[in-house]
């Protein structure tokens, strides 16, 4: 694997190393604040997954793959153990490096996602994204206002605007690749393969808020990740990390040290 096709990661402090996993359309930067903080105690390395932030286009996009520029990463950076932490769609990435490499695993943190299938549910958002054309969209605000159309949560949109950046001057495009993410987002909702399992200590993280992961999900959780328990976040939904920041640091400072 060329350079070129190594993650892009920002990497903070010193210590064992805490890899963070963004979730689908997100990117490394979502992370920077708990970062700093995760950075006192461990050597913390924000990564953005491929067809995400300033990581590498694609056209395949799946969890095998997700999973093996992890294990590229970590050989090219030469990290003995790591601790690997993961929201929703990095979550899935973090779920299945773990079962495929245990031996690279000392910690597994999952946020608010569990190892079960789930149904695509991101079309309107895939549709709002696809609908933007930043030759007439040539401000932050003509895409909001275009965004609006199909996705009404200012928060979400808050969080797509993320994405949008100056290519060139007076030129915006998006960060991620739209195209591949497009065409491969059914793949986005795959289960864990069934009897795959990791017997390392491992947190699963739940947002009060939250559906993602339901009372009926804890079986499957346990079949998987014989060795996890399971912590609700209040006061937060899906978006934990950055609904309830406090407390959600809290709780992985206590489950890693």
């Amino acid at each position: 694997m060329s350079n070129n096709q190594i993650l892009h990661s920002t990497i903070l402090g010193t210590g064992t190393p805490l890899l963070i996993l963004h979730g689908y359309f997100g990117m490394s930067d979502n992370w920077k604040t708990l970062g700093n903080q995760f950075s006192e105690n461990f050597q913390v390395h924000l990564i953005d997954q491929r067809n995400h932030g300033r990581s590498f286009h694609a056209d395949t996009f799946n969890y095998e793959v997700l999973v093996a520029d992890v294990f590229a990463y970590i050989q090219h950076h030469q990290l003995k153990k790591v601790h690997l932490l993961g929201h929703s769609m990095g979550g899935k990435t973090a779920m299945l490096f773990a079962v495929r490499h245990p031996e690279w695993v000392e910690k597994l943190i999952v946020a608010d996602i569990s190892p079960r299938k789930y149904e695509p549910h991101h079309n309107a958002i895939l549709a709002g994204l696809n609908a933007i054309d930043f030759s007439i969209q040539t401000s932050r605000s003509l895409v909001d206002a275009k965004l609006a159309a199909l996705i009404p949560e200012v928060g979400i949109r808050q969080f797509l605007l993320k994405n949008v950046y100056w290519v060139e001057k007076g030129k915006l495009a998006f960060r991620f690749n739209l195209k591949s993410l497009t065409e491969n987002n059914p793949n986005i909702g795959e289960a864990l393969p069934s009897s795959t399992s990791f017997s390392g200590a491992t947190l699963f993280l739940k947002g009060a808020k939250s559906e993602y992961i339901t009372a009926n999900e804890i079986p499957n959780i346990e079949a998987h990740f014989p060795n996890s328990k399971l912590v609700v976040i209040s006061n937060a939904g899906h978006w934990l990390h950055a609904e309830n920041p406090k407390e959600f640091y809290a709780c992985v400072q206590d489950f890693l040290s």
